[in-house]
């Protein structure tokens, strides 16, 4: 029987974030790389937690 998949989080692809904010892959990577969005690298691979994401969507709205 398989483990109840609580709060499993879901992990995102740069292409899946920059198409979600509108903006291109590079400036998701390169705002990955430079800590202004959470994101974790898995082997040479970036992933963006989705709640990170929209929490990062809700903080800029707060700010306009």
């Amino acid at each position: 029987m398989r483990a109840k998949e609580v709060n499993k989080p879901r992990l995102i692809k740069p292409d899946e974030a920059a198409y979600r904010l509108g903006v291109s892959t590079l400036t998701i990577k390169k705002w990955l790389r430079t800590g202004k969005i959470p994101g974790v690298k898995v082997g040479s691979l970036w992933r963006i937690d989705e709640s990170d994401l929209e929490k990062f969507i809700e903080e800029r709205k707060q700010k306009n």
